[in-house]
């Protein structure tokens, strides 16, 4: 889908169509910046106390200022040191979170390592499915609580729908399958970022299936946000880009608003059989997935496979 499809944002609007969120909790990861930053600003705005994940604790906290002065209701937003580039970083976030607080409403994940595994893929899956599997025994036992709506929001993409991801021959079976460099494609960066993009979106759809067997109501939802233009202000001429940027790309807080409506929106809790199993493009459309994302054999197989790795890195998570 194109930026100036995606830039349709009129339909929902997050000071508006969000429920109320006073009492509930919230981690926001990747959200120091663009989209994951107006994501945090608009949970807060609607009373929640939000957990703003990120890296560096100064710019964590610069971006905290940025948000009190923006204005954050009666909402509260808490820094979380949270690095998804080592495995075991993400678990130890995790678990940091688990000793600070009783329940969890809504987890939004976003973002060649000593371990055997190329970077992206452990920054845009492996941390993320560690972070939220250590997670999942209290977001269960959130949605058990009275009056709750608990959310998963897993970042996939529109790439999950193109380059080496619809390979009808793709698998993850083994360590190695995570590890193709793709180096005779014409974009090997982007041929592997489709890759990754495509994990995501079936981590979410066998996340889905496991909570719908055991009758947990938690929804798992895999969003798009969104072509969005987070660099045109670091570019030598950021004026110029960004008039050119307009005409393609979404500004991060409009494409924060498909992250807002998988975590809060009351039409995607009315209409759970609607929404389940489906990926969201902007705004909170229903789009269209790839047929490898259809594929439950190699969800499972996704799963599995990643179970094995996390246990051969001597990573213990919730059994699930």
């Amino acid at each position: 889908m194109g930026g100036c499809m995606s830039r349709k944002t009129g339909e929902f609007n997050p000071e508006k169509d969000m429920a109320d969120l006073t009492g509930k909790v919230a981690i926001v990861t990747g959200a120091n910046t663009g989209i994951g930053y107006h994501t945090v600003k608009f949970l807060a705005r609607k009373g929640a106390k939000v957990y703003l994940g990120a890296r560096n604790e100064s710019k964590a906290k610069a971006a905290m200022a940025d948000l009190e002065r923006d204005g954050l209701g009666s909402g509260q937003v808490v820094w979380l040191n949270v690095n998804f580039s080592d495995p075991r970083w993400a678990k130890q976030a995790a678990e940091e979170f688990l000793r600070r607080e009783s329940r969890l409403d809504i987890l939004r994940t976003y973002e060649m390592t000593k371990d055997g595994l190329n970077s992206l893929i452990v920054i845009n899956y492996f941390s993320p499915f560690i972070f939220t599997r250590t997670l999942l025994p209290l977001l269960i036992k959130t949605s058990m609580e009275p009056d709750t709506d608990v959310r998963i929001i897993t970042l996939g993409s529109i790439a999950h729908t193109q380059s080496r991801a619809l390979d009808p021959n793709i698998k993850f079976s083994e360590v190695n399958d995570f590890n193709h460099e793709f180096t005779s494609d014409f974009y090997p960066d982007w041929s592997r970022y489709s890759v990754t993009k495509l994990a995501c979106v079936l981590f979410s759809r066998e996340l889905q299936r496991r909570l719908d067997d055991l009758r947990v109501p938690i929804l798992s939802i895999p969003i798009h946000p969104g072509e969005i233009n987070t660099f045109a202000d670091r570019t030598p001429w950021p004026v110029l880009a960004n008039i050119v940027m307009e005409l393609f790309f979404m500004r991060p807080e409009p494409g924060s608003y498909t992250s807002c409506f998988a975590a809060a929106s009351p039409l995607v809790r009315n209409f759970p059989t609607k929404y389940k199993y489906t990926y969201l493009e902007p705004v909170g459309s229903i789009g269209e997935m790839s047929e490898n994302a259809k594929r439950d054999g190699l969800a499972l197989e996704l799963w599995e496979t990643s179970e094995k790795i996390i246990k051969d890195l001597a990573i213990e998570i919730p059994i699930f």
